[in-house]
């Protein structure tokens, strides 16, 4: 710990800011992680655990310095399903086999590559799980007694049919624990709203209503009190097979967002995380968790922002923070089955509303662009069909739209009739000039066969290509390239290129069609290219005549 550079220059002053710091985010934590269990179909104790486990390793083995690791609302649709479908089991040996995979994406240095992806799929996924989380937790708030389903539509069909289970005292409870974690930062701005909310509805409910609302006890049973035990789960190779996909799923959502996470934090606390070792750490967290009964954790932006404006300093205040639900646990666990889950929906309703990105949501579409677009088409497809199939149809949809964009890029502009009024030479020969700007992909082969190759006939003895302002060229391009030699070949005439950059010049190089260029024919200007040109042209006129 002492090597670790987040550490740099920690004293004892440092280490009691971060006391303070973990105290108040380990007591936002605790109505977190029983909230977000109950809602990803667990029992609520088992987010109490991962809150410990998992956000004390993700603070002493991560990246970033400040973040606060645990279950978070982004994965609850996703482990409801996986619940829904293959058992609590299956997702213990998920969230472990997602850890792994973490674990090597960090190795393989791919932390960097998570940033590339497009802000409108970020936005409309996360939207898309806030208006579940939010819709999910309406059966709660009014006391409903429903079937839950993993489709969107079917659970709001459910809230139809059920519509005469409807509790008024679930709604009394409900509507108190959300009046108060509106009013808590106006009244008591250092007490945690959801926290206080919790509490005050639940001393009403137990006060005003006993046994007339659904409760943590009634639903689930008591809270173990102590540590969790250590249980190995059973990993067979059919098991893996299956639930690999899932675990991909996993461990790409949440990697993503320990990176939003950890950049945030960034941005808040003027600090650089390292992308790779916050994913080496998560996945470590989340290999570990599922040993004690523990569910998938990642960085949780609202906690991390907290601890950041609770004045953390290290990531001590992490640790520091897992340690108070610890002691909460052994010693507060059997008030628990007290708490209404009517008490618990508010609270992720809250959670729901503040990560919808609304603002951002509606800033995007007002663009009209393709961003707008692929924000829908995410958004849509991520609350009516599937999350995975949410992000990976928005990124189709990002790739294409911004490889069309990027097709229009390349500008291939002639310039022969200028110097083809200068070179004497009595023949139809002639000299054809191509300013190209622009990268040369597989998205503008067509603009270069289009422009160039349809455009070569017997008559071009020369073509000159001033690529100085061409930066990237891949191997689609280059093949296009080999087409143009080998048609200006059939016509006895010659290639020749200026101001080549060092990317296209390598690939050229490793695929030898430098080489069949001929080397004499590369010029470092297009003025030394143009006069090699007529003078190689005006040497072919004089052997003819």
């Amino acid at each position: 710990m002492i090597k670790d550079t987040r550490f740099q220059g920690y004293d004892l002053k440092g280490f009691q800011k971060d006391v303070t710091a973990g105290l108040v985010v380990g007591v936002v934590a605790i109505p977190l992680g029983l909230a977000f269990s109950i809602a990803s179909g667990v029992e609520p104790i088992y987010g109490l655990y991962t809150t410990i486990i998992a956000g004390i390793l993700i603070s002493i083995l991560g990246g970033s310095k400040y973040q606060i690791g645990g279950p978070t609302g982004a994965f609850v649709p996703l482990l409801f399903g996986i619940v829904m479908q293959y058992g609590y089991e299956s997702l213990l040996i998920a969230g472990f086999l997602a850890g792994l995979i973490l674990i090597l994406m960090g190795l393989l240095k791919l932390g960097n590559l998570m940033k590339f992806i497009p802000r409108p799929v970020i936005i409309g996924f996360t939207t898309g799980i806030a208006i579940i989380i939010f819709s999910g937790q309406i059966a709660s708030f009014f006391g409903m007694k429903v079937e839950k389903h993993e489709a969107f539509i079917d659970n709001m069909k459910e809230l139809v049919v059920k519509a005469d289970t409807i509790n008024v005292y679930s709604i009394v409870v409900a509507c108190i624990c959300f009046s108060v974690i509106l009013l808590a930062p106006r009244i008591l701005p250092r007490v945690p709203g959801p926290l206080l909310g919790l509490l005050v509805s639940t001393l009403a409910a137990f006060l005003l209503f006993p046994d007339k609302v659904a409760t943590i006890g009634s639903t689930y049973g008591a809270i173990p009190k102590g540590f969790p035990e250590f249980n190995v789960p059973e990993l067979t190779l059919e098991t893996i097979i299956t639930l690999l996909p899932v675990a991909v799923t996993i461990a790409l959502l949440g990697g993503v967002e320990s990176l939003l996470s950890a950049t945030v934090a960034d941005n808040m606390g003027g600090t650089k995380h390292d992308s790779n070792k916050e994913l080496v750490g998560q996945g470590i967290a989340n290999m570990a968790t599922p040993f004690f009964g523990g569910i998938p954790a990642t960085g949780a932006i609202a906690r991390t922002a907290t601890n950041i404006k609770s004045g953390a300093v290290s990531p001590m205040s992490g640790v520091i923070h897992g340690i108070v639900v610890l002691l909460v646990l052994l010693v507060l666990s059997p008030f628990a089955a007290h708490i209404p889950l009517a008490s618990m929906a508010p609270i992720l309703m809250f959670v729901a509303w503040n990560m919808s990105e609304r603002k951002e949501f509606a800033h995007v579409l007002k663009t009209k662009t393709t961003d707008s677009a692929v924000l829908l088409v995410t958004f849509l497809v991520t609350v009516f069909t599937d999350l995975i199939m949410g992000v990976g149809i928005g990124l189709l949809i990002a790739f294409v739209t911004f490889i069309k964009k990027m097709s229009h890029t390349l500008k291939v502009r002639e310039r022969s009739d200028d110097i083809n009024e200068i070179v004497s030479s009595d023949s139809d020969s002639k000299i054809n000039v191509y300013n190209l700007e622009g990268p040369l992909f597989f998205g503008s082969i067509d603009v270069l066969e289009s422009s160039i190759l349809a455009n070569l006939d017997s008559k071009t003895k020369i073509l000159v290509l001033s690529m100085r302002r061409v930066t990237y060229m891949d191997t689609s391009a280059e093949a296009v390239l080999m087409k143009i030699v080998n048609r200006i070949g059939q016509y006895k005439g010659k290639l020749i290129i200026s101001g080549i950059q060092p990317q296209p010049k390598e690939l050229l190089l490793s695929t030898g069609l430098y080489h069949k260029i001929e080397r004499q024919n590369f010029f470092k200007s297009k003025e030394d290219a143009l006069y090699f040109a007529k003078k190689q042209l005006n040497a072919s006129a004089d052997k003819v005549v």
